[in-house]
């Protein structure tokens, strides 16, 4: 079993970083594989609503010059997800959201059931609506969320500082081990047992 971990900060050891490590760690010690995955300071394109990964059934996103396919083809070969942001202007970083639009469209097939988390670290306020921003992907997705004994945040300003925040670690650890439970419950036969779906049925509002 392997989780992928992936770091929106675009600094590379920060205190996000910092954080997702401590999960990293904690799922190691539970016997899961855990990957961390860097975005970076480079630009991540937001979706244009081009549509050609449906229409072309490519799989991944028509944009193959940043992250996002990347994250797809790792994707593909984990069986849970969490991703960490900074909170800006108590939000996520642009490139969180633009990463998650894009991949959910392009291969939702690939997420779909699989357990989810976010984490947001902040340095005072607005990481409890970036949590939720940063939630409401898995929603739409059939991914059951992972809590822990708290909101997965932490506090710190300058690098390495979120991990003085002592209570802010240990729910990145009980988180760890609560996505361990689930994912040992899950895979538990061998074959990953999942919920059987109804066909989607939208409908729009405008008749």
């Amino acid at each position: 079993m392997r989780v992928l971990l992936v770091n929106a900060s675009p600094r590379t050891k920060g205190n996000t970083y910092t954080a997702l490590s401590e999960i990293a760690k904690q799922l190691e010690k539970n016997g899961i594989e855990a990957e961390i995955v860097q975005i970076g300071a480079k630009p991540v394109r937001s979706c244009i609503a081009c549509g050609q990964c449906k229409s072309k059934n490519l799989g991944q996103c028509a944009f193959n010059d940043d992250a996002c396919n990347v994250v797809i083809e790792k994707m593909a070969l984990s069986d849970a997800f969490i991703i960490g942001s900074p909170v800006y202007y108590g939000q996520p970083t642009g490139a969180a959201l633009s990463l998650m639009q894009r991949m959910f469209y392009a291969a939702g097939n690939l997420f779909q059931n699989k357990p989810a988390a976010s984490v947001a670290i902040c340095r005072r306020g607005g990481a409890s609506a970036a949590f939720q921003s940063l939630n409401m992907g898995f929603q739409m997705m059939n991914m059951p969320i992972v809590s822990s004994q708290y909101w997965n945040i932490a506090y710190g300003r300058e690098e390495g500082q979120v991990a003085l925040d002592t209570e802010g670690m240990q729910t990145m650890r009980t988180l760890a081990n609560n996505m361990a439970f689930l994912l040992k419950k899950i895979h538990a036969n061998g074959a990953p047992v999942y919920p059987e779906r109804e066909p989607w049925q939208p409908m729009s509002f405008i008749r």
